[in-house]
């Protein structure tokens, strides 16, 4: 993916003024530049993951404004009584973006433009397919070493940058002289890079030795705009709210989420169908079990579980005939009696307790060696019973259903 930058001409140059427009890739190359009307960059700005509008300078202000310490969210609804004996008009009418805090006085920048402008332009980028948005103020996208000063010379006007979150920007129309001259006001006694086009090179290298040493002349190319964007962070895109957030378009979801819905919907049908499925089995079982036990006991007229009075049935009917099961209390503990006996030395049993068809026998601990339990377990094993020891010097003996 690419990163679109667009330098816009200031407001005065009319609706017809060209717009600079660089394509650049993810590892900082520039694929594309060149100039354009913003409507005829849509194929770009569509394929661009991420749109950077810088700002004419001339077209925001950069106050220097003292705030108090106050959270984000307090700060910024109080940024327009701030501004506002710095501010022509009304200061709900434009955009205002506060810079980090750079010092421990309180002093803040605070970037300002006219929100009838701004507003309208991100609009206009978003309905041009832009997925993320930035707008910068030009002045601050200029390279900047600490204690010098950064210019610029187009045809519409002059741009500076004097510190990290400082700068202005002239929509005037002057003679390299004038433009030098005031530049170098500007500028004080600091070091001046300024950056020209590149065919107005020569004649502001002749002018610049009558300006003093402390003046250097680059021509103006889009590597040093870039560079210089990425010094700041003061973005008024945020600042618009809700006007500058993307509207989610649905169309581009329908047939995604359709399938979406089509795949739920077969989902839960196949889900139903194997539902029913098992229940019409479960409930043929069901009915299979019930004519079995009525076949086999049909003097019994309350059948609320056939399987487990069948085994009731079948358990009474064995004791009678003098059988005993295999998950029964005298069978387990018979077993385990003859298992024991055949010890080396008697088991000191301390408790037996039969429940849920489960015998838990309780041992000396001084008995229960490991030597012990594992000739017990080989001994059950071969009666068609398990052995475990679920805590120290406790066992639980159960029917493991195999044939002894």
């Amino acid at each position: 993916m690419t990163t679109l930058y667009i330098r816009l001409p200031a407001r005065a140059d009319g609706d017809a003024a060209l717009a600079r427009f660089a394509l650049v890739a993810d590892g900082g190359a520039i694929d594309q530049q060149g100039e354009g009307m913003l409507r005829g960059l849509g194929d770009l700005v569509a394929a661009s993951r991420r749109v950077v509008l810088l700002l004419a300078a001339a077209d925001v202000t950069m106050l220097q404004v003292k705030a108090p310490p106050l959270s984000a969210a307090r700060l910024k609804a109080a940024l327009p009584s701030l501004v506002e004996e710095q501010v022509l008009g009304d200061p709900a009418e434009c955009v205002l973006a506060v810079a980090p805090a750079q010092s421990a006085d309180g002093l803040r920048s605070v970037a300002v433009v006219q929100r009838a402008y701004l507003e309208p332009l991100v609009r206009a980028m978003l309905a041009l397919g832009a997925r993320a948005i930035a707008a910068l103020p030009a002045q601050l996208c200029l390279p900047l070493l600490p204690g010098h000063v950064s210019a610029a010379v187009s045809a519409s006007g002059l741009t500076l940058r004097d510190g990290l979150y400082h700068g202005l920007g002239l929509a005037m129309a002057s003679t390299p002289e004038v433009a030098l001259q005031t530049l170098r006001a500007l500028a004080g006694d600091a070091p001046l890079t300024l950056y020209l086009p590149t065919d107005e090179l020569g004649l502001y290298q002749a002018l610049s030795t009558d300006a003093g040493p402390t003046v250097t002349l680059e021509a103006d190319a889009w590597q040093h705009w870039i560079a210089g964007s990425k010094t700041t962070t003061l973005d008024l895109v945020p600042a618009l709210g809700a006007a500058g957030a993307r509207a989610r378009d649905w169309r581009r979801w329908r047939w995604p989420l359709g399938l979406a819905a089509l795949a739920v919907i077969v989902n839960l049908v196949g889900i139903n169908v194997q539902w029913l499925r098992m229940k019409h089995e479960a409930d043929a079982i069901r009915l299979a079990n019930l004519q079995t036990y009525r076949a086999a006991y049909p003097k019994d007229t309350v059948i609320q579980d056939p399987v487990l009075q069948m085994r009731a049935n079948l358990a009474r009917a064995r004791a009678a005939g003098g059988q005993l099961g295999p998950d029964e209390f005298p069978y387990l503990a018979a077993a385990f009696g003859e298992a024991a006996r055949a010890l080396p030395r008697p088991l000191g049993i301390v408790a037996l307790d039969y429940r849920e068809r489960v015998l838990s026998v309780k041992v000396k601990p001084e008995s229960a060696d490991p030597g012990v339990l594992g000739t017990l377990k080989a001994a059950l094993a071969a009666r068609g019973l398990s052995l475990e020891e679920t805590a120290p010097a406790t066992w639980l003996v159960r029917n493991t259903g195999a044939k002894p």
